[in-house]
């Protein structure tokens, strides 16, 4: 796949300008799991996804091939994720009242998927609680958990990503985990 990433991006630099849609529909869909999984706003992150492959095709004179083209973007996208997590105030909360209502909250305001088996109801519940509980994390540990454990990522990918040591990514794992363990260990 690294081939043909390489092939695309130097028709690219050639001046095909529609050679990097296939590089776009290659990486599309885990850009953007990235990027909600980090933002918790599916409208957010398709913003944030957009932005990073325009960034990226702007710069993409600045890739070096000899680097996996993946490991670029997704620095890209933490890197917008990370600005837009430290610009963003939240501007409500699930669990305020609704106005004019008798006591509901905003949890009543989510629309219903149907009747669901009960362990699938717990799985999704706990699946959730998790994504809440990370989404609670400082954004450093943040970052690295939702690229090893979610995204899968090895270690030394999440650090070209993110730009540190791997000594230092292996350390936020293992902090990142313990904080998590904590928060989930209050339930």
């Amino acid at each position: 796949m690294d081939e043909l990433i390489n092939k695309r991006i130097n028709e690219v630099l050639k001046g095909d300008q529609n050679a990097f849609e296939e590089v776009v529909t290659l990486f599309q869909h885990r850009l953007y799991q990235v990027c909600y999984r980090m933002l918790g706003n599916a409208q957010e992150a398709e913003d944030i996804a957009q932005e990073a492959f325009v960034r990226a095709y702007i710069n993409i004179h600045t890739f070096d091939q000899k680097r996996k083209f993946s490991t670029w973007l997704f620095r890209i996208a933490t890197n917008l994720c990370i600005d837009r997590i430290r610009k963003k105030k939240p501007d409500y909360y699930l669990d305020a009242n609704v106005p004019g209502t008798d006591g509901l909250n905003m949890y009543s305001q989510i629309a219903a998927s149907g009747e669901l088996p009960e362990d699938e109801v717990e799985r999704m519940e706990l699946q959730e609680r998790i994504h809440y509980e990370i989404g609670r994390l400082p954004d450093k540990y943040r970052s690295v958990i939702i690229l090893r454990y979610i995204e899968e990522l090895p270690l030394q990918e999440i650090g070209d990503i993110l730009k540190l040591p791997l000594g230092t990514v292996k350390t936020r794992v293992h902090r990142g985990r313990e904080a998590l363990r904590k928060q989930i260990g209050n339930m």
